[in-house]
């Protein structure tokens, strides 16, 4: 788990890699004088248009990186910005309208089950994203999309399926593969305004 302070600088890295960028500048990474921020984890950055009651404006990260939580961030931020392929690239002048979110990933780990149906019973709504993978095909949700979707495990497990260019019952083959992860959320409040720490809501509830 990081602190505030080690969320804070990862929104503000985020924030200052895609603004540099978008103003012709270097992707530069500040230092990170604390060890949790210099660790191969996973994550994802989230843009939200604040001006259209926060709908999303962009959104791509890693879960399998290969380079320090922190300069991850900064790449990811600015893939979220210029190469999610269902937005046009973002514009500096959006900037001061856009509120950033960085989830932190635990790492992946596969689900195993007996029966495919008792993966229901494996997914905490508002704890766990997920993973599928199958014939080639791979869709990922981060734990808020159920939290903010209203989405019951089941309901998690089909959305992630269609993610992936899969049938929505794809889940319940046995080729399919479904991993699960643990995010932590830092969320500014407003377009580069304080960080806060983003507690998901329904926390433990299954079904």
């Amino acid at each position: 788990m990081l602190n505030l302070v080690e969320g804070t600088l990862l929104v503000r890295t985020a924030r200052e890699a895609i603004e540099s960028y978008l103003s012709g500048g270097q992707l530069n990474t500040p230092s990170a004088s604390s060890p949790s921020l210099m660790e191969p984890l996973g994550v994802f950055v989230t843009l939200l248009d604040n001006s259209a009651g926060r709908v999303l404006r962009g959104c791509i990260g890693n879960p399998f990186p290969g380079k320090p939580l922190l300069r991850q961030t900064a790449i990811s931020a600015v893939e979220a910005a210029t190469l999610d392929p269902r937005f046009e690239p973002v514009r500096l002048d959006e900037m001061n309208q856009i509120i950033l979110e960085v989830t932190v990933l635990s790492p992946p780990e596969q689900v195993e089950v007996s029966n495919p149906l008792k993966l229901r019973d494996e997914i905490v709504v508002g704890r766990h994203g997920i993973i599928v993978n199958g014939v080639g095909q791979r869709g990922l949700l981060l734990p808020q999309v159920a939290v903010e979707e209203g989405f019951n495990s089941e309901e998690f497990l089909s959305q992630c399926c269609l993610k992936a260019g899969l049938l929505p019952d794809a889940w319940l083959a046995r080729k399919v593969q479904v991993s699960r992860f643990e995010g932590q959320v830092f969320s500014e409040e407003r377009p580069g305004g304080p960080v806060l720490e983003k507690k998901l809501l329904n926390l433990g509830y299954r079904q």
